[in-house]
């Protein structure tokens, strides 16, 4: 074979492009294989104790049991694969809820019923067993503006609550709280709040903070904003003798200004890398968004079309870095117009009506999202919990099958071509696929004996890198 390249000029050309090389793949490392969870919810400061999230489990199940007794007329309401062939009677529908139950999941798989079945079931044991994945306590929308001595008391008794919950073991997986913005007019109090709640916090329980905390800083435009949140940070960290970087923050896309700057550039990169590394996440604001597009309350929903534009805005500026991206809320509440124990039929059919048609909402508005690929969002009330669970497991079960064709046949064509090449771009690619049945065990859509299936071992699914995955199988 002839060649007309000298090997040392090749070897002197390609070294030179390695840094450039390295600097982008540190820059965008791909889709992160930590648990993400499927979403936030955001809840006024001054109603936070420390069995929340406990006890919206306890609200949700009772709105699920209440408006949907069982998962026939869930698949109804929202129209599940397979929903046309369930049976309408109540005696036919129990007498296939006790044959589905006798079945191995094997079984019940070729069944036509076995969707339904499965989304509604799992959303019950979801709500019995963790409602809530993550929670916010919020001193912004949801707590409003108040005198500064009524905020100060909020901080300090949310902080002692949040204590009492890490004892108790009631804390939601994921927690954190939500400042004020770091406007003029409320930066001092964004601090003030932040500064309280950390101090009493961490003087409570001996300088520990709850798992995977983190602050939400709202409204923001430009990256002095951050950059002021990693210098208040770090002071914190100081005065309270934590590791350096160990309080991490989150990001908020809620104004057009941080879509597109004054000279016509998405800023978003570079408001993530003000934050040194602290940022974990950018959650999309539906309603200030939508806000300042001049989009009338009416027609501020998640699914506005300016909405999408900002979502994809978003993936494309911070698509690949392993920053998680979060959609906003539905504003309509799933609780019907009639309260008390002695309604009449016909107020308890227009209560049916009325949070059926929200379920129908809230899950579309879901699976929109999930779609799009922005796998969190957003609730506001209990009432929202059941929809939440029940479009992400119709998301991840729905896909399974596929999901598993995909990644097996990744697996098997990357373990070969690894052999002649480096192994990160197929790593990257892998990493987005195997991250589909991590996020699925996440949030107890299937589980891993279910994602065997793919091919992979036991201890290469609990290894979360795929990137480690094809290291192994390279050395064997």
């Amino acid at each position: 074979m002839k060649f007309t390249i000298q090997e040392s000029d090749k070897t002197r050309l390609l070294d030179s492009l390695k840094p450039a090389n390295l600097a982008f793949q540190a820059t965008y490392p791909g889709d992160k294989p930590d648990r993400q969870p499927v979403h936030t919810v955001y809840g006024g400061a001054n109603l936070f104790k420390s069995d929340t999230c406990v006890r919206m489990g306890e609200i949700a199940l009772k709105n699920l049991q209440t408006y949907s007794p069982n998962f026939v007329v869930l698949a109804n309401v929202l129209q599940l694969d397979g929903y046309d062939k369930l049976p309408h009677l109540r005696k036919d529908i129990a007498d296939l809820t006790e044959r589905l139950d006798e079945m191995t999941e094997t079984e019940r798989r070729k069944h036509p019923a076995w969707l339904a079945y499965s989304v509604y079931n799992k959303i019950v044991q979801k709500l019995r067993t963790e409602p809530v994945e993550d929670f916010r306590i919020d001193f912004e929308d949801g707590f409003g503006n108040r005198p500064d001595n009524e905020e100060d008391a909020t901080a300090v008794q949310a902080a002692f609550e949040v204590a009492e919950g890490m004892k108790n073991k009631t804390l939601s997986p994921f927690i954190g709280i939500r400042i004020k913005p770091f406007t003029e007019d409320l930066k001092f109090r964004g601090v003030r709040t932040l500064d309280l709640f950390l101090s009493t916090l961490l003087d409570k329980t001996g300088g520990v903070l709850p798992n995977n905390f983190v602050v939400m800083l709202p409204k923001v435009t430009i990256p002095e904003q951050v950059i002021t949140m990693v210098r208040l940070l770090e002071l914190l960290e100081k005065a309270n003798n934590l590791a350096p970087g160990t309080l991490k923050m989150e990001t908020m896309v809620e104004a057009t200004q941080i879509i597109m700057d004054e000279e016509g550039r998405n800023p978003l990169m570079r408001i993530i890398k003000a934050s040194e590394g602290r940022c974990i996440a950018a959650h999309f604001g539906t309603y200030d968004y939508t806000a300042s597009c001049g989009i009338t309350a009416k027609y501020q929903t998640m699914d506005h079309p300016v909405c999408d534009f900002a979502h994809h805005m978003t993936k494309v500026a911070l698509g690949g870095t392993g920053i998680f991206l979060s959609d906003g809320a539905t504003n309509v509440m799933p609780i019907g117009p009639h309260r008390g124990d002695d309604l009449t039929f016909e107020q308890q059919a227009e209560n049916r009506l009325s949070v059926h048609h929200a379920w129908k909402i809230g899950y579309n508005h879901t699976m929109h999202s999930l779609i799009n690929g922005f796998y969190q969002g957003w609730d506001l009330n209990p009432a929202q919990l059941p929809m939440r669970y029940a479009a992400t497991y119709n998301f991840f079960l729905s896909s399974y099958d596929d999901a598993v064709f995909r990644l097996k046949t990744f697996v098997e064509r990357a373990a070969i071509s690894t052999l002649t090449k480096d192994i990160f771009d197929d790593a990257a690619t892998g990493q987005g696929l195997l991250n589909f049945f991590l996020k699925a065990m996440n949030c107890g859509a299937i589980s891993e004996e279910e994602a065997l299936a793919t091919g992979l071992t036991l201890a290469e699914i609990r290894s979360r890198s795929f990137y480690r995955i094809l290291e192994g199988r390279r050395k064997k």
